[in-house]
């Protein structure tokens, strides 16, 4: 049984205009059904591809605040979001999540300005229990990110737009065990990411946005992996060979 939050997506392309930046992205445009089989699904290809466009479509077509934060947060620095997710339906299984987040790497900041805000009257120094015993914006973008997240320990849905940018490699293995660990406790995940690291999680469906259409994959086989293990294996020729081309 798909026990999943979201277990499928369908999109209606008859709702969106003819002449929409949509439609001239081919691995959407050609997407209609997507069913979640795993409980960490990972949206992997080059920029350009769709990824992100169809993970904000996803995480505001739920509910989700379009610049981030958990279910209920509502704020708006700058309206972008794309009329894809007026076409996009769910559907959702029958488990209700306990806890939910939508990360956005650009928009990070004003989620954690927003979870000042809404400390309400907590007072501060067990309100910063939860973020490593800090604010939020005393500590680095990677850090700050990792303890905002760390601070969900329940099973919930969690959608994430490329979180390696805000990451060290060192910090992306930390949220690769944690990932990997809550999804094993009930959580699922739905990941636009370029990390050859995160993409390596055991387990997790790999869906790669290309050229044409968005298929599944295995982890060896998506460009974030054969690029790495290119640069890894054949640095100093790929160097070589890159700094010569006109």
């Amino acid at each position: 049984m798909n026990n999943r939050f979201i277990q499928s997506i369908a999109i209606d392309w008859q709702k969106i205009s003819r002449s929409s930046y949509l439609q001239e992205i081919p691995a959407l445009k050609h997407l209609k059904t997507l069913e979640f089989q795993k409980s960490i699904t990972f949206f992997a290809g080059e920029n350009g591809t769709g990824k992100s466009t169809l993970l904000e479509a996803i995480a505001t077509a739920y509910g989700f605040n379009p610049e981030g934060g958990t279910i209920n947060y509502r704020f708006s620095t700058y309206d972008d979001v794309s009329e894809l997710n007026h076409a996009l339906s769910i559907t959702k299984g029958y488990r209700r999540a306990k806890s939910s987040y939508f990360f956005r790497a650009e928009s990070f900041f004003n989620v954690a300005s927003k979870a000042e805000d809404y400390r309400d009257h907590t007072p501060k120094e067990i309100y910063y229990q939860r973020y490593g015993g800090k604010s939020l914006h005393e500590q680095s973008h990677g850090e700050s990110f990792l303890a905002y997240f760390q601070s969900f320990g329940q099973a919930g849905l969690y959608l994430m737009d490329e979180p390696e940018a805000a990451l060290s490699p060192q910090r992306q293995l930390s949220l690769f065990i944690q990932m990997a660990k809550m999804a094993e406790s009930g959580s699922q995940f739905i990941v636009a990411s370029h990390s050859p690291i995160l993409l390596g999680i055991p387990g997790a469906d790999i869906i790669s946005f290309g050229q044409s259409q968005a298929v599944r994959c295995c982890y060896e086989d998506t460009d974030s992996y054969q690029v790495m293990e290119m640069f890894i294996n054949h640095r100093e020729a790929l160097i070589q060979r890159l700094l010569q081309e006109d």
